[in-house]
């Protein structure tokens, strides 16, 4: 199979491409990445080198018309779409840049897609899109309606709506998953885990928002591409997959899981204001993927975390490097794969 992964230097898209070159040997990936800020300047060539002659790289963006020209060059299978933007705070800040890549980025990708041999179609989406639960509520089905309440989610679920309308008006291979909070290695640091984790290495104060009893359904990013492959060779076309762990955990809680195994205290913990319209509970119910799609996660929450506490602990350089404000300004300004230009292929 080969397959085009969009956002594939991003947190989840990169553990994807890695895992699948893993588990099918004869497999081709192509990554499509507009390297934001949210891609870490070694990704490329750590993927690159996992990859060699089966791994191609685009520093393109979503909802460049040439993305067209990459399917056809490269005889694409399928495309999973994870390019997102994804932090809420930022969303709030900027809904505009949301709303470019989110939704008119998704609808370039249906339509090359669809105009490339109507290809099978994942789009990568999220929890959030349904809204926010009270304590005693039942957890989220695939029928639940959409209530998002951010600018991201609500970026994510214009798309989600886009792609199942591709799938009834044109009969578009579309599929959807949905899934819960994922954390693990490689994950940037403005994010909830790893943000603790960095803060809580150098001794700085943990900022929580309101009382830190927002409840959120934690999954192991393996797990989460395991789920996605699942739907991508097995998943029925139309149809809305939930993956989650089913790990609901408050964030204070999850600080404080974490700060134990790190032996740090829970002085560091500084309660700030809550963001507005803070989501209170997100919780998913993955019966679908598992008796539809024969899917369950591997890893329960205490291995995963003590697996990503271990990871950070052990790669300070990473997260360190995209903590310094001032490499990070170089970067963005200056960084290109070596041998690249933009939309050039980097194999």
């Amino acid at each position: 199979m080969k397959v085009l992964i969009t956002g594939g230097a991003g947190f989840i898209g990169s553990h994807f491409v890695e895992f699948f070159l893993r588990e099918y040997p004869e497999s081709t990936v192509v990554n499509l990445d507009g390297l934001t800020y949210a891609a870490h300047p070694d990704t490329v060539s750590r993927l690159g080198h996992l990859g060699g002659s089966r791994y191609h790289f685009y520093k393109m963006d979503i909802g460049d018309p040439q993305v067209a020209q990459v399917l056809k060059s490269h005889q694409i299978d399928a495309v999973i779409n994870f390019a997102a933007e994804t932090h809420v705070d930022r969303s709030i800040l900027d809904p505009q840049a949301f709303v470019r890549t989110n939704i008119l980025g998704t609808q370039n990708l249906l339509q090359v897609a669809r105009k490339a041999g109507n290809l099978r179609f994942v789009h990568v989406s999220t929890d959030e899109v349904y809204g926010s639960l009270e304590p005693q509520d039942p957890t989220f089905t695939e029928q639940t309606s959409l209530s998002p309440n951010s600018p991201y989610a609500a970026s994510k679920a214009g798309a989600d709506l886009l792609a199942l309308a591709s799938h009834r008006t044109y009969q578009q291979d579309i599929l959807i998953t949905r899934c819960t909070n994922n954390y693990g290695p490689y994950q940037f640091p403005e994010k909830l885990l790893p943000l603790i984790i960095a803060n809580a290495l150098e001794d700085k104060s943990i900022p929580v928002y309101g009382d830190g009893k927002q409840v959120r359904d934690w999954i192991y990013v393996e797990d989460h591409c395991r789920g996605i492959d699942a739907v991508l060779r097995k998943g029925k076309s139309g149809e809305v997959y939930n993956i989650s762990s089913s790990a609901e955990v408050l964030n204070l809680e999850m600080i404080k899981k974490t700060l134990g195994l790190l032996k740090k205290p829970e002085s560091l913990i500084t309660f700030v204001g809550d963001r507005p319209a803070h989501d209170r509970r997100y919780g998913l119910n993955p019966e679908k993927i598992k008796k539809e799609l024969g899917w369950k996660p591997k890893y329960s929450l205490e291995q995963g975390l003590q697996l990503t506490v271990e990871w950070y602990q052990q790669n300070r350089s990473w997260w360190e490097k995209v903590r310094d404000k001032e490499y990070f300004k170089y970067y963005q300004a200056n960084y290109q794969p070596k041998g690249s230009k933009t939309g050039e292929v980097m194999s």
